[in-house]
């Protein structure tokens, strides 16, 4: 089998299967291993997949600044925005993460009775500035201009004195094996900090973000509560998350 024939069916199989296991295609193309990684090396440095220990995935698009982001898949994001703002309770306090889907939570929360609201992100906050009953709480730290949210020791300090009843966590991709993910190494830790001290955590997505993975590893599917998706999603993408023991919301 010619090399590029063999890269176009390793193409179908992460098309098909959302992930290539390097074992599994070596015995089913009855080649070594070292072959189909070598294969796998070449195609991920043409920028065709991402390699992961054992296989590759599906690259993650290049995540565009905070203002770029703000009218991608705008209607959609108002629907998981709404869905999630749903689910908070009179009295809790919750938790936004930075990102332009969870600003459509903050304008979606309920006006009708009092919640404390804690974020890291400046933009979250201003978000909520005419909001009448919500108890805002910013927390300090380094600016991740990027995703417009602060990192570091001070911020994580300060988010380990509190118990959110529920975390509204934003992630650039999620897949079914390798979990939830982003970008950046210190975006990610305050993430997950903030999940471990939370009590749920929910996550919004477009449906773009499904079956990716991009390079800092967050939490896997099963610690989180349930993931908040687009209605009409397509089954098949969604089908490998269930039983995962995440709740899968359809907004």
């Amino acid at each position: 089998m010619l090399t590029s024939q063999r890269k176009s069916l390793i193409l179908d199989i992460l098309r098909r299967d959302g992930q290539v296991i390097a074992k599994r295609v070596a015995e089913g193309f009855s080649l070594s291993e070292d072959t189909i990684r070598r294969d796998l090396r070449e195609m991920a440095a043409e920028g065709l997949l991402k390699r992961v220990h054992g296989g590759a995935m599906p690259i993650s698009p290049e995540l565009a600044d905070f203002s770029t982001r703000r009218d991608v898949s705008l209607e959609a994001k108002q629907r998981l925005g709404a869905k999630a703002a749903s689910l908070v309770r009179p009295g809790q306090m919750i938790f936004l993460d930075g990102g332009t889907t969870t600003a459509e939570i903050a304008r979606h929360l309920p006006r009708s009775f009092d919640m404390t609201v804690v974020t890291h992100s400046p933009t979250i906050a201003a978000e909520l500035e005419h909001h009448p009953t919500a108890d805002v709480v910013l927390i300090g730290g380094r600016l991740y201009k990027h995703s417009m949210v602060v990192t570091g020791a001070a911020a994580m300090a300060a988010i380990s004195q509190l118990r959110p009843d529920i975390f509204f966590l934003g992630v650039t991709a999620a897949h079914p094996v390798h979990g939830l993910s982003t970008g950046d190494f210190e975006e990610a830790a305050i993430k997950r900090h903030i999940a471990r001290c939370s009590a749920e955590t929910y996550v919004p997505m477009t449906e773009e973000k499904l079956d990716r993975a991009s390079s800092c590893h967050v939490l896997s599917i099963a610690e989180v509560s349930g993931l908040i998706v687009p209605e009409g999603a397509a089954e098949a993408l969604l089908e490998p998350y269930r039983g995962l023991n995440a709740a899968i919301l359809a907004a």
